[in-house]
């Protein structure tokens, strides 16, 4: 049965997509077989790996309110091993359609059921917000692993949003465990990033990811061409940052750190 993780951030512009699909790239690299879920309805993790989600029919918002069953809506990628549930602009009005609906934050949760044994990892991009869309994601998810940009505001953001995830786990999903926060955008040439970092780690010593995403034009480039960063750099640094923390990740998830 797949381990389900929520990446999110209420914050955007954060690495937040790009965490998503270039760990769940690197994942499928290292012989896992995965699942992501683009949740957000900017469907830049759909068109990161390569599809146009103005041309597609249906997507996840289908799934969720189960007018489709979500093994159809499943797209393969240009990875080995990575699929992907896509959105499509459908999905920027389901918070207001879901509103009034029983149970509104388990959509997704019963949309996955019937994937959920077909996968190692099922990643889920949610939307850089808190609203009826990401709650789904996190209802549906065992974990959430946070990214958090290496600049001044990240501790007071990371507090808010761990206080968000204790709210969901005491209301709405008991067994929900926070993974962990991954440190993007990292400027090694500047003092704030050093020193964010070491706050990050005295604070939260056992919730940061050791691997560091750092800054760079690459990463940015590759969504662009509808690439992960395997795909357009694979020899560039924050590849193999990338390549780090899907192998971090792993050890983590399996319990050998």
């Amino acid at each position: 049965m797949a381990h389900i993780v929520s990446v999110l951030n209420q914050k955007g512009g954060v690495g937040k997509t790009t965490t998503s699909i270039n760990l769940a790239a690197y994942l499928a690299e290292h012989g896992k077989f995965v699942l992501l879920v683009d949740l957000d309805p900017q469907a830049n993790a759909t068109s990161g790996v390569g599809i146009d989600h103005n041309t597609l029919p249906a997507g996840v918002y289908e799934a969720l309110i189960g007018t489709h069953p979500a093994r159809r809506l499943i797209h393969p990628t240009a990875h080995e091993g990575l699929r992907i549930l896509p959105a499509t602009q459908a999905l920027a009005g389901a918070s207001i359609e879901l509103v009034g609906a029983e149970e509104r934050e388990h959509f997704l949760r019963k949309a996955l059921m019937e994937v959920k044994n077909d996968y190692d990892y099922i990643i889920i991009d949610n939307p850089p917000s808190l609203g009826l869309i990401t709650l789904n994601g996190l209802v549906a998810s065992d974990s959430v692993l946070i990214p958090v940009q290496a600049e001044y505001f990240a501790l007071e953001g990371l507090t808010q949003l761990l206080n968000t995830v204790n709210l969901v786990r005491e209301n709405l999903r008991p067994d929900l465990e926070v993974m962990g926060a991954v440190i993007t955008m990292y400027d090694s040439r500047t003092k704030l990033s050093k020193e964010v970092l070491q706050e990050l780690y005295r604070y939260f010593p056992d919730k940061i990811f050791r691997s560091v995403i750092p800054r760079s034009v690459r990463l940015a480039e590759a969504p662009s061409f509808g690439k992960t960063i395997i795909g357009y750099d694979p020899s560039s640094k924050a590849a193999k940052a990338y390549q780090r923390l899907a192998r971090e990740f792993i050890m983590r998830d399996e319990g050998s750190i």
